[in-house]
């Protein structure tokens, strides 16, 4: 069953700069080690063959994996999102939580962009789906571990 994978055009960027490098640079190194560690003779005692062949693996694997994403993306343009200034999948929200009246700011992206100390979280994350669909000066209630965290919407951007 394949299914879209949301992704802005950053993650999309991102992810195929990976793939680039792991294709021309990370996979010829390793076959070089690979070819270095099979000139030394018995394989089977050979930890310099086997710790560049489980190194192959995790390359391989990963470039799967990042193809597969690529093929099945969608990608989203935050910047051409027309909406009526509702939180969406890219949407940049700056929140105030009302117990504490910290402000945070959190850009909603894929998966593979979720980076918590960059404020990026993912789509499927409590705090995004709590978000999405809220507008300017909405509350949003979110369901933690410790309890249910309100926060009121102070901006949404698309950038």
């Amino acid at each position: 069953m394949n299914k879209e994978i949301p992704m802005t055009l950053n993650g999309e960027k991102k992810l195929r700069k990976e793939l680039e490098f792991l294709k021309n640079v990370k996979r010829p190194l390793i076959i070089k080690e690979i070819s270095k560690a099979r000139a030394h003779g018995d394989l089977k005692e050979n930890a310099e063959y086997q710790s560049a062949k489980e190194e192959q693996s995790f390359c391989e694997g990963r470039i799967q994996e990042i193809e597969f994403k690529l093929s099945n993306s969608y990608i989203i343009d935050v910047k051409k999102i027309i909406t009526k200034n509702r939180v969406v999948f890219g949407s940049t929200v700056t929140i105030l939580q009302i117990k504490s009246k910290k402000k945070f700011i959190y850009q909603i992206v894929g998966d593979d962009e979720a980076n918590f100390k960059k404020k990026l979280i993912s789509v499927n994350s409590p705090m995004s789906r709590g978000l999405i669909g809220k507008k300017n000066n909405e509350i949003a209630i979110i369901e933690t571990p410790l309890g249910c965290v309100e926060y009121k919407i102070l901006k949404i951007e698309y950038i």
